[in-house]
């Protein structure tokens, strides 16, 4: 017998889409293992966060969609995986759905096993189950469904030497989940009906289900087909027959919520992108992200200086959260922590600057109710412990003046300290050239007016002005108008959540206005 190695493979279940549906014990393993071997239909999110954790893993893509030039065959993936292990490897095979169901992992597994490479089975959610909950149909329904059946739809029902007992299925009264079926669903349709299923049972066809850009078709089994064709639905597709598929009015939640169908596109630097992103998503929108811009620190032998005195000051002002992590990792790297800021006094231009300064125990002492330079001047302005103040202000390279300068005229004295600079980062930008090309960009949003130049130079003014945009506030949106892009909406408060609820209220008055 061929003895153990050392290494291991872990069968690790993708889920059918929607990156959050990964398990807690697969994101562990992709955190800390040596080689990931990802099928298509796994979420491409999924391996750019294990990077993100991992930086050194290794990624072979397999493919394994139906159809591809690019999947290989099973039997090299199966050598892959085995070599990896044979070599000690920590591998994952990352899997589509479940690795047991339509997934083909028993038989990796059964090489695994003769090999002596060890292994562990990782289950995820499969599509069978995930894609009609998405649809709001659920698999089983007191009084309408007891049970509930997988099957291959890979099969051609009509050839003698099917595995499938398509009459007994039609008579078994319960809930019927197809994988793979498109192709042959006017053909599964025929032999259902003539094993004795009703023509006017409920069915629906769910493509691309529990990503953004799932869509649902609703018949009956008679003319499911015909529906789902003219609706243009190709693999990946999921196919439900039987009574559930009637809640389907009552139960939808996910294609109802307010951004779904919508694609955006989040232009904030790259360190910053996720929250917004997460925000839309949430909303049901397909994101776009091109992180047009990129913080750069600066040289921070200034920034330094400016620590070692800085109980001369009596307030500081941080213009954003890059500047709050710049500083603290500036402090920290001088032995510093919340204490040097003692008896100082803290503005912030705006919410989420505070709440990135709270994180570090720092509490500002004004947060104005605009959040721009302009709020923040008129907040200091109304105080009796500004005017003669020593002042110093830590902003961007390029930053406006207006704070400065306004201080100065309060007779208070201002040291600038320029800390960082933005500057274009064109990640992205190909794809969403092509898609702005296509009119397939329904809104852009803009959380600077750095982020509008950045956008503009990453795409080109022409393609620029094909979407409209939504702007977090004021001072963005004059950049957005210059740039001449179409304003659709501006956040009445500069945070992230106001700023996404904006794109809903933008959106909903344009699709309003349309119908």
């Amino acid at each position: 017998m061929t003895p153990p190695s050392k290494g291991i493979v872990y069968l690790v279940g993708a889920g059918p889409g929607d990156a959050g549906l990964l398990t807690v014990r697969g994101r562990e393993l992709l955190e800390h293992c040596d080689v990931i071997a990802t099928d298509a239909l796994a979420n491409a999110a999924i391996v750019v966060a294990a990077r993100r954790a991992n930086p050194t893993v290794e990624v072979f893509e397999v493919g394994k969609r139906g159809g591809s030039k690019h999947s290989l065959r099973q039997e090299d993936i199966t050598a892959l995986i085995l070599r990896l292990g044979l070599e000690g490897k920590r591998v994952v095979r990352l899997k589509g759905g479940d690795p047991f169901v339509f997934g083909r992992g028993s038989e990796e597994v059964q090489a695994l096993r003769a090999a002596g490479v060890a292994f562990e089975i990782v289950p995820g959610v499969t599509a069978g189950i995930a894609a009609p909950a998405y649809a709001g149909i659920p698999v089983t329904h007191r009084g309408l469904a007891t049970s509930v059946t997988f099957v291959t739809g890979h099969e051609d029902p009509t050839k003698p030497e099917t595995q499938t007992d398509w009459a007994a299925l039609a008579r078994a009264g319960g809930t019927i989940v197809l994988y793979m079926g498109v192709k042959n669903l006017l053909r599964i349709s025929a032999a259902l009906i003539a094993g004795g299923m009703s023509p006017d049972t409920s069915a629906a066809a769910v493509q691309w289900g529990t990503h953004t850009r799932q869509r649902t078709v609703t018949a009956t089994i008679s003319n499911l087909a015909d529906a789902a064709a003219g609706a243009g639905l190709a693999a990946p597709v999921i196919t439900v027959i039987g009574n559930v598929v009637s809640l389907r009015d009552e139960i939808a939640w996910y294609d109802r919520r307010p951004l779904f169908g919508k694609r955006i596109v989040v232009t904030r630097a790259s360190a910053q992108a996720s929250g917004l992103h997460s925000a839309l998503e949430e909303l049901g929108a397909e994101v776009l992200e091109l992180p047009a811009l990129r913080i750069e620190p600066l040289d921070q032998a200034a920034l330094r200086a400016t620590l070692e005195g800085i109980a001369r000051y009596d307030w500081i002002i941080f213009t954003s959260q890059n500047a709050v992590s710049i500083v603290w990792e500036a402090m920290r790297a001088q032995g510093l922590d919340a204490r040097a800021l003692a008896g100082r006094r803290i503005a912030c231009v705006g919410r989420t600057t505070s709440e990135a300064l709270l994180a570090h125990g720092i509490a500002a002492d004004v947060v104005p109710a605009r959040f721009m330079a302009e709020g923040v001047l008129e907040a200091l302005s109304a105080r009796d412990d500004v005017r003669h103040a020593q002042v110093l202000y830590l902003a961007a390279e390029g930053a406006r003046e207006v704070l400065p300068d306004g201080l100065r005229a309060l007779d208070c004295r201002v040291d600038v300290v320029r800390i960082y600079r933005t500057e274009a980062d064109g990640t992205g930008a190909v794809a969403l050239r092509a898609a702005l090309a296509a009119d397939e960009v329904d809104a852009v949003t803009f959380a600077s007016a750095s982020a509008v130049r950045g956008y503009v130079d990453a795409v080109g003014p022409s393609l620029a002005r094909r979407a409209p945009a939504v702007s977090i506030g004021p001072v963005t949106t004059v950049a957005v108008r210059d740039a001449g892009i179409a304003l659709i909406g501006e956040a009445p408060e500069a945070t992230i959540q106001r700023l996404a609820q904006a794109v809903v209220d933008a959106l909903s008055m344009t699709d309003a206005s349309a119908a």
